[in-house]
């Protein structure tokens, strides 16, 4: 199941950026930040692929949602400018941004490359 983050939230499970100069991944399994809106088209169409992903690695990775409008400073913080915009977060090393909503097969692909979970 995914997570809907606030600031609050957000700084203690992912990255303190008001204590961290550097990226310092808080999580204890790599993660995805999905940067939504509820008026976003593509939004809607890719929550329930996050959703399935959720499903389909369970334990190994974690899934966040960030709405865009009710936490104007994450997406600030994170310079997102379109929506969506998804924070892939491995373990251990720098973040990277994909904007879009990817097909699943792309982000079966970066979840696997990028962040190195398998099912």
């Amino acid at each position: 199941m995914t997570e809907n983050l606030t600031k609050e939230t957000f700084l203690e499970k992912v990255f303190n950026y008001e204590k961290n100069k550097e990226w310092t991944f808080e999580g204890s399994v790599p993660a995805i930040i999905d940067f939504y809106a509820d008026w976003c088209g593509p939004c809607k169409m890719i929550a329930p692929v996050l959703e399935q992903l959720s499903e389909e690695y369970g334990d190994a990775l974690t899934i966040y949602k960030v709405d865009t409008e009710a936490q104007q400073e994450l997406a600030a913080a994170f310079a997102i400018r379109s929506i969506p915009s998804m924070l892939f977060c491995p373990m251990g090393e720098a973040p990277q941004m994909a904007n879009g909503a990817l097909p699943k097969a792309e982000l079966e692909r970066i979840i696997a490359d990028v962040l190195k979970v398998t099912k």
